[in-house]
C-alpha cells in the first residue's frame, strides 16, 4: 500500500504517512493543501440528515496545518539507519566499487569509533563486510583503502526518498526537485 508524503504548511517534507494516518488530518479538518492523485478513499456511515454516505480521500501529498508534532530537528542530521544509508551509497562498497544485496553489506566507521569517529552520516560508508573487514579497526589511510567516494548528510528530502521503496512518480518528482546536485540520487 502506498505512503502518503506529510509536509508541514509551508511545503517542507516531514514524514511517511499510512493512509489511515493521513485521513484523520482531512477528518480533523487539519490538511491545508494537497497534490498529487487519490491514493485511497474511506466510507463511513449514512447521515441520518441528508441520507448520504460520507466519504474522504487522500491524495498523495498532504500539507498539515500547524504542523509542531512533525517539527523537524533543523540542528540535527536525519536518523541514521543502514538502510538509508546503503540507499545513500546506492550498495556499492566505498572502497572495492562493487555492488551488494543489504546482507552482504555493513556500516564502515571512516574513523573508527575507538579513535574518536562518531556514528554520524558524515562519518560512515558502505562497506562489503569483506572490505569492512579488511580495513578493520584502522582509518582507509592506514588500511591501504582509499575511499571511492565521499559521505555526505542527506538533506530532508533525500531522506524521506531514502526511507521508502515505494514511492510514487508524483511522491518522487516533488521530492526530487529538491535534492541536491551532489545527491548519488541524480546517478544512474
Amino acid at each position: 500500500m502506498a505512503l502518503i508524503l506529510a509536509l508541514d504548511s509551508t511545503g517542507l517534507p516531514s514524514r511517511w504517512l499510512v493512509a489511515e494516518q493521513a485521513i484523520t488530518y482531512y477528518a480533523r479538518d487539519m490538511v491545508a493543501w494537497s497534490l498529487g492523485e487519490t491514493v485511497r478513499t474511506f466510507r463511513g456511515g449514512v447521515s441520518r440528515l441528508t441520507g448520504q454516505r460520507s466519504c474522504l480521500s487522500t491524495r498523495s501529498i498532504i500539507a498539515i496545518k500547524g504542523s509542531a508534532d512533525f517539527a523537524w530537528d533543523h540542528a540535527g542530521d536525519p536518523h541514521l539507519t543502514n538502510a538509508a544509508l546503503y540507499r545513500r551509497d546506492k550498495q556499492v562498497c566505498a572502497y572495492c566499487g562493487c555492488h551488494h544485496r543489504d546482507g552482504d553489506l555493513s556500516r564502515d566507521h571512516v574513523i573508527p569509533l575507538h579513535r574518536g569517529g562518531g556514528d554520524r552520516w558524515m562519518n560512515v560508508v558502505t562497506a562489503c563486510r569483506s572490505c569492512n573487514t579488511r580495513k578493520g579497526g584502522r582509518s582507509p589511510e592506514g588500511a591501504g583503502m582509499p575511499l571511492l567516494y565521499l559521505p555526505y548528510v542527506p538533506n530532508r528530502h533525500e531522506h524521506l526518498i531514502l526511507q521508502n521503496r515505494r514511492i510514487l512518480r508524483d511522491q518522487m518528482d516533488y521530492l526530487m526537485a529538491r535534492v541536491p546536485r551532489h545527491s548519488r540520487l541524480h546517478a544512474h
